[in-house]
């Protein structure tokens, strides 16, 4: 086997592991209440050495996600109900521009976004990917606009709600199952001309589910940070 064919096969980094891992750590953490989490803590419950997850916490504090203190580790703020109204009013605001952009829709378009939406089906029972596939989905619109400086602040704005989202799928019984059918409305109405209407519902009832009360989690063994 040539060196090439053997570096073609290689899996991720332990920096990418390390980032997947506290990405999906942090997204599932309660949204009520700031976290410190230390590189020694996360190496230890990660199985990984600290260089990894220091490359992954400065990764990760370029998404907004943390902030890197001196002296104190990486401290995850909590989401406020003003941050959930600012990151939603914003959101509406884009994706109204793109969406309507987006029609008269090339049906290799709507069958992209029938692919990304049959992906999120499949992983309706795994909160962190299902959130991926829908950020996929919304991402696909904004880039089917055409414009880079509304597309990467549209990024900026959904590395906020990855914590946002995976609370609002567990806040609601059968979240998910209406964020598809939500989703699924949404190209049918790509489809037949005017989603205005369709991602508006979406949005609104994002917005609402974001707002319910945070289900009290039973007590674990949970260590200091949260980490278990």
């Amino acid at each position: 086997m040539s060196s090439a064919q053997h570096v073609g096969r290689q899996g991720p980094s332990a920096q990418d592991l390390t980032y997947e891992w506290l990405k999906r750590h942090i997204s599932e953490l309660p949204r009520d209440g700031g976290v410190f989490l230390s590189e020694s803590e996360v190496a230890q419950a990660a199985g990984t050495s600290r260089t990894p997850v220091r490359e992954a916490l400065l990764r990760l504090e370029t998404e907004g996600l943390l902030t890197i203190v001196p002296k104190k580790g990486a401290y995850i703020p909590p989401i406020s109900d003003s941050e959930i109204q600012a990151v939603m009013e914003a959101r509406g605001l884009v994706e109204d521009w793109c969406v309507q952009r987006v029609v008269p829709a090339d049906p290799y378009f709507v069958r992209e976004l029938e692919r990304i939406l049959g992906e999120q089906e499949k992983l309706i029972d795994d909160p962190v990917e299902f959130i991926d596939q829908d950020r996929a989905f919304h991402r696909a619109i904004v880039r089917q606009a055409g414009n880079p400086v509304l597309e990467e602040f549209y990024e900026s704005l959904r590395e906020r709600q990855i914590r946002m989202g995976v609370r609002a799928l567990v806040s609601e019984e059968n979240r998910a199952r209406t964020v598809l059918e939500e989703h699924a409305a949404i190209v049918r109405a790509i489809a037949a001309g005017d989603a205005c209407d369709a991602l508006a519902a979406h949005l609104a009832g994002t917005l609402a589910v974001l707002r319910l009360p945070i289900p009290v989690e039973r007590p674990g063994g949970h260590s200091v940070g949260g980490l278990s």
